[in-house]
């Protein structure tokens, strides 16, 4: 099948910013959890860095049965004019309702869509497609194939990672957060073979994410991965580059990304 190329068109960047608590935080596939800072504070630098978007994604909701980042959304809103999408605990349209009333613009939806799969085409019809993204956590489990997890990696689901993808864009999903539980936080990389499985597979945006560790990374997985969309967490907590010398990257490599001027 032919793999799609994301050179001709806008490639978002996008901070993704992980919650525990009241704390942004960082882990290696998804585990070992590192308290990083204030979210608002990493949040408010990388929108004045010029982010796209910005990703939160409740770490320990599954603990709680609830995404509990209402609090930290609110107060986002008042600062921060990029869509803001937000995972982590969404079980109900109720729930994908207070979050966004809360002024996030998406909801990013993963193991209460495994669990049931209607709620895709509840969240899609109520707020639109372009509102449910399906957040999707894979592990390689044999050459070319990549199984869905839940619990941030730690629950097998039995699901083939492009059928459920497959499976989840005809029922209303609009957009794949797709994040390699293999590469997360390594540094090493992203999983482009996963990534342009999907990618080639279902006609929605992709959200590369987990393995970034340099500017230079993302350069394949847009060229040959089909990303239409990366997300950066550990590469941008740890000052090991600036979403500006990642879109400068992108720019001499002839990837369209927005061009943004720091004041």
């Amino acid at each position: 099948m032919e793999v799609r190329v994301s050179c001709a068109r806008n490639v978002r960047l996008i901070a993704r910013l992980d919650i525990k608590g009241p704390n942004l935080i960082k882990g290696i596939h998804l585990e070992g959890l590192r308290v990083i800072g204030s979210p608002q504070e990493h949040a408010l630098k990388y929108y004045l860095q010029g982010a796209d978007e910005l990703i939160y994604m409740d770490c320990v909701a599954s603990l709680y049965g609830r995404n509990h980042l209402s609090d930290i959304i609110s107060l986002a809103a008042r600062d921060i004019f990029v869509p803001m999408t937000v995972g982590g605990g969404i079980r109900s349209v109720d729930d994908a309702t207070q979050i966004l009333r809360a002024g996030a613009d998406k909801v990013a939806v993963n193991t209460a869509a495994l669990a049931n799969p209607s709620l895709i085409s509840s969240i899609a019809k109520r707020f639109g497609s372009q509102c449910m993204v399906l957040s999707v956590e894979a592990k390689q489990v044999g050459p070319g194939c990549w199984e869905a997890y839940t619990d941030n990696g730690r629950e097998r689901t039995g699901k083939d990672v492009v059928e459920w993808v497959s499976e989840a864009v005809a029922l209303g999903a609009g957009e794949i957060l797709l994040t390699s539980v293999d590469r997360e936080g390594t540094r090493k990389g992203f999983d482009v073979p996963l990534i342009r499985a999907v990618s080639s597979a279902v006609s929605v945006p992709i959200i590369a994410s987990g393995g970034m560790g340099q500017p230079g990374d993302m350069l394949d997985v847009v060229v040959n991965g089909g990303a239409d969309a990366i997300a950066m967490a550990d590469i941008l907590h740890y000052n090991r580059a600036s979403l500006s010398e990642v879109r400068e990257t992108a720019l001499r490599a002839g990837i369209n990304v927005r061009e943004y001027a720091q004041s």
